[in-house]
């Protein structure tokens, strides 16, 4: 690998990585993804797909609309290298997309109308954990070079660890949004017992009960008739 390209493979990664310069959000990291994968490799096109939390595969980003497409084709008809590199967690290569007709008719077909001779499927993978992968479209059919293939399994696994580790910090927001509300929610519904209780001079327990009964009876959260009876909307 040339020098220049070796730069601009340690600036990608730098990007990846995202330091104080570096892209901020996961969706810039994901673009800057396949844009440095076209302009580093042997590729004239590059798409990313990464599995939900439901487990279907979304198309997360791609440099060209055929590479968009060719992979939106994968997911619908459930065939093809991009499909089977995230599913496995191994490098599918592809150097004759004419080849592999009889294997996946649908995708073989679609690229070559799509103008691409040879693809190459790299997993997204972080240890045995699979979120995806890094998809490379050519022009010319024939293997990627190894040096390539390296370099693009190395950008692979780097943006893997970004990915993860947001989803990890995304996963404790929503928990600490889901905690808080929980203890607001708790928090609504001892003060309007305390009020109930004390107009009615009544126990904590049997206002408790009162605000029980009536969101039973008229199908209604709890905080939300804790609310009604703070606002005063609701007698009890």
């Amino acid at each position: 690998m040339a020098a220049h390209r070796e730069r601009r493979l340690l600036y990608a990664i730098v990007r990846l990585m995202g330091d104080a310069t570096g892209p901020d959000g996961r969706d810039d990291r994901l673009q800057v993804l396949v844009d440095e994968s076209v302009a580093l490799f042997d590729a004239h096109a590059a798409g990313l797909m990464l599995f939900r939390r439901s487990g279907e595969l979304q198309i997360a980003a791609s440099t060209g609309h055929h590479s968009g497409l060719l992979e939106l084709l994968q997911v619908e008809t459930d065939q093809g290298p991009c499909l089977e590199a995230a599913r496995t967690g191994q490098v599918v290569a592809v150097p004759d997309v004419t080849a592999v007709e009889a294997r996946w008719p649908h995708f073989s077909r679609s690229a070559t109308d799509a103008g691409y001779a040879s693809v190459h499927s790299i997993p997204l993978r972080l240890r045995d954990d699979v979120i995806g992968s890094l998809n490379l479209f050519g022009e010319e059919a024939g293997a990627l070079d190894p040096d390539d293939v390296a370099a693009a399994r190395a950008l692979a696994d780097i943006a893997t660890i970004s990915i993860v580790q947001q989803r990890v910090v995304d996963d404790g927001e929503v928990g600490r949004a889901q905690l808080q509300a929980a203890l607001d929610s708790r928090t609504v519904i001892e003060q309007a017992k305390g009020w109930i209780a004390n107009r009615n001079a009544i126990s904590p327990e049997s206002a408790f009960g009162l605000l029980r009964d009536h969101a039973r009876r008229n199908r209604l959260p709890l905080t939300e008739v804790a609310l009604g009876v703070l606002a005063g909307r609701i007698v009890l």
